[in-house]
């Protein structure tokens, strides 16, 4: 049987602009993206007559993660920008919907907040920005 594996390459992220309807920018000279980073808590449920003295475990609160993605940085982009006055950014203005759109058409929309930004500039290498977001509710996979 043959694999389904594709590459990343052509993959886009992209943040809204909170109007309606909402635009979504793509972030330019981006070189690599992690989607959401799903997890859930789990409770210890363990009682006095749990079966054989085994702790048991109930399902607890969900968690979409982080997202990251490293980018050329070029300090007078537009990207450059807007990251900057993002992280100024307080309250509900801090929280952004945002899309990864994958190559297949598929696409993960989530709203984040960005918790890092950091920009590298090197001796010998090309200046890059490594960029953190904090998803904050349900991450959605859209599948075509």
């Amino acid at each position: 049987m043959s694999t389904d594996a594709t590459l990343g390459w052509s993959t886009l992220f992209q943040t809204g602009n909170g109007a309606t309807p909402e635009v979504f920018a793509t972030f330019a000279e981006v070189t690599g993206i992690t989607p959401p980073a799903l997890s859930r808590d789990t409770v210890e449920a363990t009682h006095e007559l749990s079966p054989e003295a085994w702790r048991e475990f109930i399902a607890g609160l969900k968690d979409g993660g982080e997202v990251s993605f490293d980018m050329n940085f070029v300090p007078d982009s537009v990207e450059a920008a807007s990251l900057m006055a993002e992280l100024d950014s307080q309250g509900r203005f801090a929280v952004k919907n945002r899309k990864i759109i994958f190559p297949d058409g598929s696409y993960f929309t989530f709203a984040a907040i960005l918790t890092g930004y950091e920009p590298d500039a090197p001796i010998d290498d090309k200046m890059a920005a490594a960029v953190t977001l904090k998803v904050t509710g349900k991450p959605i996979l859209v599948q075509v």
